[in-house]
């Protein structure tokens, strides 16, 4: 089990200091640190770091009436992580709001390179790429959508939002705990990688020329998706194939994150996925 409780009496010690602020000082890119919150994603992140997924835990910490029912959560953490508990008062002084859930850990990601995490794929294997995605909310449910259609990996490239992001973390459900994944990079680089290896690239776009139910298996496939409004650049558009979510007249586009759900489910379909 994680170390025995330490209790915080204000919310200005020193031993609690990274989770003070946390809506507005979120921890995301410094030093690879992050910010868990809930009982799911604590799971997740215990769960994460029992499999060697390159996750791992620094401290929790806990409103008091929550340690309890996290107990069995925590007995999977190493015993040198600390565990701290707070009043509700104190806690919610520490982190700068009212914590419903009261449940946060401090955590550690070590970043694999993206050519470890492309040579480490299965033979067949079904990658989603994101393009610009800006959004927190998108990028977790995209991380949540890959998980449940069966998907090995995501590519993001350098313009998109940090998925360990607190809000991206819980949105996904923990999922970017689970998925491999790599951030980072030139969208072309990171497309030019794929299909070096052997991957059918298919970009997404309400004017692909190929209906998404009609796109041919293979043992290799990528889906690019990009931000909402711009979508994907046209040098990505013009390189690779593409293809349509059918939809009514008159509507421009889906939500990235409605739309990458119902393109994964298609495709993970076609390769006898699911």
């Amino acid at each position: 089990m994680a170390g025995q409780p330490l209790t915080i009496e204000t919310s200005d010690d020193l031993r609690i200091a990274e989770f003070r602020d946390i809506r507005e000082r979120d921890l995301t890119g410094r030093q690879s640190r992050f910010i868990a919150e809930g009982t799911v994603v604590l799971r997740m992140l215990a769960d994460a770091h029992a499999a060697g997924r390159g996750f791992s835990a620094e401290k929790i910490l806990l409103l008091r009436n929550r340690l309890d029912g996290v107990a069995e959560i925590l007995d999977r953490f190493p015993k040198d992580v600390p565990v701290y508990v707070a009043d509700a008062d104190v806690l919610d002084g520490i982190v700068g709001f009212n914590m419903h859930r009261g449940v946060l850990a401090l955590g550690r990601r070590e970043q694999a390179t993206e050519a470890m995490l492309l040579d480490a794929l299965p033979q067949e294997a079904l990658v989603l790429v994101g393009c610009g995605i800006s959004n927190h909310d998108n990028a977790g449910s995209m991380f949540r959508n890959a998980a449940a259609f069966k998907a090995d990996a995501i590519l993001l490239d350098e313009t998109c939002c940090d998925p360990l992001y607190r809000k991206a973390l819980r949105v996904s459900v923990g999922s970017v705990l689970s998925m491999p994944y790599h951030r980072g990079g030139d969208a072309l680089a990171l497309l030019s990688g794929l299909a070096e290896r052997g991957f059918a690239i298919w970009t997404l776009s309400p004017r692909g020329e190929t209906d998404i139910r009609q796109i041919p298996a293979s043992n290799r496939m990528a889906l690019v998706v990009g931000t909402e409004g711009e979508g994907l650049p046209e040098a990505v558009l013009s390189r690779f194939r593409s293809a349509r979510i059918p939809q009514s007249d008159g509507l421009d586009s889906l939500n990235v994150a409605t739309a990458t759900g119902i393109a994964l489910f298609a495709i993970s379909s076609v390769m006898a996925r699911i």
